[in-house]
């Protein structure tokens, strides 16, 4: 369903592309690839650097080379187009040093805060890194054919979003041994706060 049309004449300015890819090797190993591409609609002529319009202002790709339990076995970083030539890139390559044998688990943007905020990163990159965390999850979802699940440990997804709410009606559908009815749910809150 398309959003509803502008109430107002409006002017494009610009485009934030960022796209992800999953992808499953040979080798048992997978491959997730982002790419993150901005591009004004107009032409830029600053002191620091010019484009026409539609030439990316920036272009990032990062490809994480990860094991089925998310560790990361290797990643690269390419910076392409910037604005700041010769000196927005030169902070590529610690993306592949500092990635290298991390693993994505919950709390992954957090933890990419840590690692590339402020000055120790690009903010673009680091950005489209928060973003492909969750595709890496979802390139996931069905290949883990031969790992054995905890049947005591709660799925990680449940209580990630509204629409897995461990009260609501699809998780008592869906995932019945994790439903909490509306009073047990309260009296677990309850207990953790004693």
């Amino acid at each position: 369903m398309p959003l509803p049309n502008s109430a107002v004449t409006r002017r494009h300015l610009h485009t934030r592309t960022i796209t992800i890819d999953g992808f499953e090797r040979e080798d048992g190993l997978f491959e997730i690839e982002g790419r993150l591409t901005d591009v004004k609609h107009f032409d830029i002529n600053q002191s620091y650097f010019s484009r026409k319009a539609g030439e990316p202002v920036h272009d990032m790709k990062i490809r994480l080379v990860l094991d089925i339990d998310m560790h990361i076995i290797d990643a690269f970083a390419v910076t392409d187009a910037m604005p700041y030539q010769d000196e927005c890139n030169k902070i590529t390559p610690d993306y592949r040093e500092k990635l290298k044998g991390q693993r994505i688990v919950a709390g992954f943007r957090v933890f990419l805060a840590g690692l590339f905020g402020k000055l120790k990163g690009c903010a673009h990159m680091t950005e489209l890194l928060g973003s492909m965390a969750p595709a890496a999850i979802q390139t996931m979802v069905g290949q883990g054919r031969n790992r054995v699940v905890d049947p005591d440990k709660k799925p990680f997804q449940l209580d990630g979003c509204h629409a897995l709410d461990t009260r609501g009606k699809i998780v008592a559908q869906y995932y019945p041994r994790w439903f909490q009815s509306p009073v047990e749910a309260n009296d677990a809150a309850g207990k953790t706060k004693l």
